[in-house]
């Protein structure tokens, strides 16, 4: 599938940009322009089930297949969230970026013993739910929340559940690869953090910030990419 997508800046270098479930291109609000400030062209993608992107068949798979046939190969960056981080990896050998960014990502949701259909129960949160449970974002990405759950289809969520609810870690980075931790994070465990310095990433836990690290405190985000961006 031909996802939908949002450019930012004209530079010579490409970021290519990946959400998490639930949301789409529009959690990228200040990243996006941050990287074009930077000098590169950002795409940041609606995954299929999200945003303008279209329906169908759903599964992690699918969703990095979707990848492939819509960004280009070799670019220069590639950064994943939660889901968006799942399929970025399952993606990035194909992509082949120089470096891809992996912010909290939702590789062992399963094993997490997280239940992704838990996720479908939150379709139709308030406005007033969304603030209280993300005290410290801006009103900005609280309106956004709302838009992006309206233009979410929960089958999505679905698809990771049962056969497909496995753990995704990568035996190792397939290009160097960084991953961001939040603080504390219900994906990426202590342990899971030293195994995955192990097997060859930098791991770089993001103090004060929550799951949506970029949305939570987008100021310590930007500096744990210091050298990667």
């Amino acid at each position: 599938m031909k996802l939908n997508t949002r450019e930012w800046g004209t530079g010579d270098r490409v970021a290519v940009l990946v959400h998490g479930i639930m949301s789409d291109h529009r959690t990228w609000r200040r990243l996006g322009p941050a990287l074009a400030d930077k000098g590169y062209r950002v795409i940041g993608v609606d995954l299929r089930g999200h945003g303008a992107s279209g329906r169908g068949a759903y599964s992690p798979e699918i969703f990095a297949d979707d990848l492939i046939d819509t960004v280009p190969s070799g670019v220069e960056l590639a950064v994943g969230h939660s889901l968006g981080g799942m399929a970025l990896a399952l993606a990035v050998e194909r992509l082949a970026p120089a470096r891809a960014v992996y912010s909290d990502p939702a590789w062992a949701l399963g094993a997490a013993g997280v239940d992704p259909a838990v996720f479908v129960e939150f379709r139709n949160a308030t406005r007033r739910t969304i603030a209280n449970l993300n005290p410290r974002w801006e009103e900005a990405d609280i309106d956004i929340e709302v838009a992006t759950l309206a233009a979410w289809d929960p089958d999505t969520a679905l698809a990771l559940s049962g056969p497909n609810a496995v753990d995704r870690t990568p035996a190792a980075p397939v290009v160097p690869s960084l991953v961001q931790v939040a603080d504390p994070s219900f994906l990426v465990s202590d342990e899971l953090k030293g195994e995955l310095e192990r097997r060859g990433f930098e791991v770089r836990t993001v103090k004060g910030a929550g799951h949506t690290i970029h949305r939570d405190n987008f100021d310590a985000y930007m500096g744990s990419l210091d050298g990667w961006v």
